[in-house]
This record gives structure tokens, C-alpha cells and sequence, in this order.
């Protein structure tokens, strides 16, 4: 799971990056309603803003909460694939554009039973955005997890990125690590619930038939509440889980009694 401090760290950088065209801080706390020492713990990040303060610099500077994860020169995907004259017409957005009534931008809770050890559940979190007409995925393994695989646990090793597309019935998307160190397929469909935001489906990763514990499983994505504290307390919970932890409809939903197939 990501630390408290990466999460600063990134934040920390982001507002750095948003405050270099002002030429005095003093000024900008000013403007902000914020106290210079403490504008100054948040550009080191040494410290976090309560959710208010927070909406209160994303409003200001006309952001959203990809600040809290995501670095801010990162934020843009090249269009390369949306033009890519021998894909087009059979991946991208071939199938029409993913609109938001299928499947929501924003921070999503995820759960599936771990590759690895078959007791356990890894419950994480995903960024779902929209740019040049192409929606796409973004989160981070949780450190455990690299572990356990004998992988490099800095964040630029945990990243994972994937292509979201539109299917016939559901979405569909393969999500990778960089330089696509390990890649998993992935589709949902939307289930029936109380707020209408949860989606079930199944995950495979790419490995050798022989290769030891799963290759596929069920897959439950939920769309959380867009607020700091929501996101903030998904991103501090990642990690793995015994079934009795889970939260009660993703356990519902991932049947951990019936076998997959």
C-alpha cells in the first residue's frame, strides 16, 4: 500500500509544481487563506491539509484529486493510440467512446482473492480518467505484494497502467506494469446495488501454465465518494486481507466459496 508519506511526497511536488509561476509564497499563502508555515510543510511534504484545505487549493488552482496520487507531469497521455491507423478500428474506441454513465472517472476500491496465496485478498486502489477521447486506468501495487513476487518496491515499479474499453456487454482492459513487467486482463460488468456502483467480473494474469497459485479470479470494482477522506482512508487500507476482513458486499460478491471457472 502506499505510505502517508509518498502520499505527501507526491502531493508535496504537485503544489510545488503548481506554485512555481507565483512569484512569492507569502503572497500566494495569502491568497489561500493559509498560514506560510504550514503552506510551507505541505510543499515539503511534511504535512497533509484537512480535507477542506485541500478543496479549498484544488478549487484555487483548478485541479482535482489526482493531485493526492498521481505526479502532475504525468497527467497527460500521449494521443498516439487514439490515432493509431492499425488499431483504431478494432481496439481504442473502436467499439464508441466509454462514456461516464458506463463506467465513472474517479477513484475506485478494488478486491480479488490474492495469485499468490489462495487465503488471502488483495484489496486496492485505481484512478479512472479520461484524455483525448480515451479512458484509462491508473494505481499501484501494494509493496507486500512486490515482495512477495521478489520485486523492486519503489513507486515507479509498483505503477501499473492499463487501456479501458468499451465492450458488447461491460468494459474490458489490460493493465501493465512499466516496461510491462507484468500484465493482467481484466473485465467488469455493472451489478445491481444500493448507489448502482459496483462492478463484478474476473482478472487473469499473464504467466505460465505452471506457474504456482492462480491465474484467474473474480474481480469487484467499487466507485467510492470523490472526497478526500473517502480516497485518503482507500489508499491507507490497501493491502491484503483474510475474507472475514473484506467488506461485507465485496465478499458477497466475490463468492469465496464457489470456485472460479
Amino acid at each position: 500500500m502506499m505510505r502517508p508519506s509518498e502520499i505527501r511526497t507526491i502531493f508535496g511536488n504537485n503544489l510545488r509544481t503548481l506554485s512555481k509561476d507565483f512569484s512569492s509564497i507569502t503572497v500566494l499563502a495569502n491568497n489561500l487563506g493559509i498560514n506560510r508555515t504550514q503552506f510551507n510543510r505541505y510543499l515539503s511534504g511534511e504535512s497533509f491539509p484537512r480535507p477542506d484545505v485541500l478543496a479549498i487549493i484544488c478549487d484555487f488552482f483548478k485541479v482535482d484529486a489526482r493531485i493526492l496520487l498521481e505526479p502532475l507531469c504525468d497527467s497527460h497521455i500521449s494521443t498516439e493510440l487514439k490515432t493509431d491507423p492499425f488499431l483504431g478500428e478494432f481496439l481504442i474506441n473502436a467499439g464508441g467512446v466509454l462514456s461516464d454513465d458506463i463506467f465513472p472517472s474517479g477513484f475506485f476500491r478494488f478486491s480479488r482473492r490474492s495469485f499468490i496465496d489462495h487465503d488471502l485478498y488483495v484489496v486496492g486502489l485505481v484512478y479512472i480518467f479520461r484524455s483525448a477521447g480515451n479512458t484509462y486506468l491508473r494505481g499501484y501495487e501494494t509493496t507486500s505484494a512486490m515482495r512477495i513476487q521478489n520485486l523492486p518496491v519503489k513507486p515507479e515499479y509498483r505503477e501499473f497502467r492499463g487501456l479501458v474499453l468499451k465492450q458488447e456487454e461491460g468494459i474490458a482492459f489490460q493493465a501493465s506494469r512499466m516496461n510491462t513487467m507484468t500484465t493482467s486482463f481484466n473485465y467488469l460488468n455493472r451489478v445491481t446495488s444500493f448507489h448502482n456502483n459496483f462492478w463484478l467480473g474476473y482478472t487473469a494474469r499473464t504467466v505460465p501454465e505452471t506457474a504456482a497459485g492462480l491465474r484467474a479470479t473474480r474481480l469487484v470494482y467499487e466507485h467510492l465518494p470523490q472526497t478526500t477522506a473517502s480516497v485518503l482512508n482507500a489508499a491507507r487500507n490497501r493491502g491484503f486481507y483474510s475474507v472475514d476482513q473484506l467488506e461485507p458486499f465485496h465478499r458477497r460478491l466475490l463468492r469465496p466459496d464457489d470456485p472460479f471457472s
